[in-house]
């Protein structure tokens, strides 16, 4: 589905992003980890043509994301609340995205339903502005936007921040469903290294902008080599 070659990209002095070579296929969840500054928010700002590379190609299903728009027709993504119009409900929200993307309000209603017990009751019905819910439940709407879509990929950066316990968990499983139940593509950055090692078939490890590890992730393999690194 993603194939990267030859991609940099640099502010200033720093090298944000040194990927000679690296594919994605159909169907994988992919773990994005790495400590502050290793480049993984770069990454999937310069997949969803929000940064532009120095140099190199990113391709989605044979695609360069900034010359093409068929990509956006099945992909979806929360990577902050910068994605969030502040000054609508979360209702309205949902109305609008499902507008932009050709749904009937009905569908866009059935399709919140399954999301509600992520919610926590906390997000529907609560007649508050975006901008006036916590940086949690703010989190919550940009992740229930961007499933409400049903992509074909799906790129999360951070999801578990800003999330209490128990919601971290109920994301955790609400991930895993969608993928094992749709084949999505489905590609997650985390600090959190326990729910995603739970959640994916695949980590790549990042450290100043390069891929130093790419693990397969089979009942949760690649959870010994990541504590070494991190020196948990």
């Amino acid at each position: 589905m993603i194939e990267i070659n030859h991609l940099k990209k640099s502010f200033g002095e720093t090298l944000a992003c040194d990927i000679e070579s690296f594919s994605i296929a159909d169907g994988e969840v992919l773990g994005l980890v790495g400590n502050n500054g290793a480049g993984k928010t770069t990454l999937f700002r310069l997949m969803l043509d929000l940064l532009k590379p120095d140099s190199g190609t990113i391709s989605i299903d044979g695609t360069d994301p900034s010359a093409g728009e068929q990509w956006k027709q099945f992909t979806a993504a929360y990577i902050d609340d910068g994605f969030l119009i502040d000054f609508l409900t979360p209702e309205e929200y949902f109305a609008f995205i499902g507008k932009v993307c050709s749904l009937p309000q009905p569908l866009v209603d059935e399709r919140l339903q399954p999301l509600e017990h992520f919610s926590g009751g906390e997000v529907l019905g609560q007649k508050k502005l975006i901008r006036n819910l916590s940086a949690g439940n703010k989190q919550k709407v940009g992740i229930m936007a961007a499933l409400l879509q049903r992509p074909r990929l799906l790129v999360l950066d951070e999801p578990f921040n800003f999330l209490d316990p128990s919601s971290q968990v109920v994301l955790k499983h609400l991930l895993t469903d969608y993928s094992q139940s749709t084949g999505a593509t489905v590609l997650v950055s985390s600090h959190n290294l326990q729910h995603t090692v739970d959640i994916s078939t695949r980590i790549a490890l990042l450290e100043k902008g390069r891929i130093i590890s790419d693990m397969p992730n089979s009942d949760s393999s690649a959870r010994e080599q990541l504590a070494e690194y991190f020196g948990q």
